[in-house]
């Protein structure tokens, strides 16, 4: 590891390696809406697999903790070693009172690094590293605690411990074989970010208006249009919103598009625990994952066990019965939810880039509104299985925690097939009618 010294400049920490090399300055997530701390709630440590590092290794060696509890602490799957869960899943090291026995007895700083960083996400691009968020956690969508700039100084500490988060990485696309200009991107994050801050524009109109949005950036032949142009174009679109979807009515979503919906939920909730695959053995559990994945594409009968049975006891017609989330009671603070989780997405480079499977802007923020369908239809669905005909804003924050815990991490979620997915969901007016839908 090289030895760094760190300045404040502008809220951002600058480090100047002792060695050849110079560690990416850090940027903390731009969104003054957003604020996090810890509240030892204890839902990562029941709901995590936690890759480990060998330098964790190392740590969990010399604490001798196989030992103390007389049996491993680790496990092996597919090459990888993780902390060992417990059979209902959660880590070997949580106790009673919700928190973590490393953490008690060693100190923060000796925790596995993934627990460490949990729910900060370091992005880097080719000049700096962006500190993105996670809404899996819990904290993070109640919006509870202290002002992000004040994590910087232990976010930096952090990151030293994985160096590959402050190394320049490739520059990131704006399209497809469409490298981005300069300022091209800051631009995109500008305009977007400013439509989602608007407070005049309602819940529905505010998520069809960015999936519009990057659906036509889509179709733009951006190769002739670019830096001065491109900022020109962006800012026309986002500048005809909302007023032009009143001229672009829809037509309820097709069949087709409502089961690839269901699919992509499918695909964001599924979780296989490392104790229930390496208990069921490779081929069951592909066949388990078959038959749950067939069954969320016909939308009809019993929704399969997915994520620890949160949709426990519910069926596809009753999930139809719930109203859309406009039409909640919680509707404004929903969409205070939704907004925030949308400008914190892409303004910490997690929509595109090493934060999203190395893809294009344009690509990336697609997939960012599917993300945000699934999150409303996955909201539905918890309320049908609570017995409910309208999505609260609990339903909203627990459907958001499960699509974005695998958000950039899953691998396939970046697949091929998912990009088929997204390239169906632009014809037709896809996306909007799929957000129209659930939103």
């Amino acid at each position: 590891m090289l030895a760094c010294d760190a300045q404040r400049r502008d809220g951002r920490t600058l480090l100047h390696s002792n060695a050849v090399s110079i560690a990416l300055p850090i940027l903390m997530l731009p969104v003054p809406t957003q604020r996090y701390s810890c509240h030892g709630c204890g839902n990562c440590c029941r709901d995590f697999t936690v890759q480990l590092r060998d330098a964790d290794l190392a740590k969990l060696r010399e604490q001798k903790w196989e030992d103390k509890l007389g049996m491993p602490v680790t496990t092996e799957f597919r090459g990888t070693t993780y902390l060992r869960q417990r059979e209902d899943g959660a880590c070997v090291f949580l106790m009673d009172d919700g928190l973590c026995r490393i953490h008690k007895e060693y100190g923060f700083e000796e925790k596995p690094i993934a627990c460490q960083m949990f729910p900060f996400v370091l992005v880097p691009d080719d000049v700096r590293t962006h500190v993105g968020i996670s809404f899996a956690c819990q904290s993070v969508r109640e919006n509870k605690g202290s002002e992000l700039r004040t994590h910087l100084r232990e976010v930096d500490r952090m990151s030293r411990a994985v160096p590959e988060t402050r190394v320049a990485t490739y520059s990131a696309m704006l399209a497809d074989s469409l490298s981005a200009k300069e300022q091209e991107l800051d631009t995109l994050k500008q305009v977007l970010d400013h439509f989602l801050a608007r407070e005049d524009v309602v819940l529905r109109d505010r998520f069809d208006g960015l999936a519009w949005l990057v659906a036509n950036l889509g179709r733009a032949k951006l190769a002739e249009v670019r830096s001065t142009r491109f900022r020109e174009l962006v800012t026309l679109l986002a500048s005809a919103l909302p007023g032009e979807l009143e001229h672009l009515p829809l037509e309820p979503a097709l069949p087709k598009q409502m089961r690839l919906l269901r699919q992509a939920v499918y695909a964001r909730l599924e979780d296989v625990q490392v104790n229930s695959a390496k208990s069921k053995g490779r081929l069951k559990t592909v066949l388990t994952q078959l038959f749950a994945s067939r069954a969320f594409t016909r939308g009809k009968g019993r929704v399969p066990p997915v994520a620890r049975g949160i949709l426990e006891g519910c069926d596809f017609a009753a999930i139809s019965a719930v109203s859309t989330l406009s039409e909640s009671p919680d509707r404004d603070a929903i969409d205070q939810l939704l907004s925030r989780y949308a400008r914190a997405t892409i303004q910490g480079n997690r929509a595109w880039g090493a934060g999203y499977y190395g893809w294009p802007a344009v690509r990336g923020l697609q997939a960012l509104a599917l993300n945000l369908a699934c999150t409303a239809w996955t909201a539905r669905a918890l309320a049908a299985a609570r017995g409910r005909t309208h999505a609260s804003l609990d339903d909203v924050r627990d459907a958001l925690g499960r699509i974005d815990r695998h958000a950039g991490r899953a691998p396939w979620l970046g697949s091929v097939g998912e990009r088929m997915r997204l390239e169906f969901f632009r014809l037709d007016d896809g996306l909007r009618r799929i957000t129209r839908e659930s939103i």
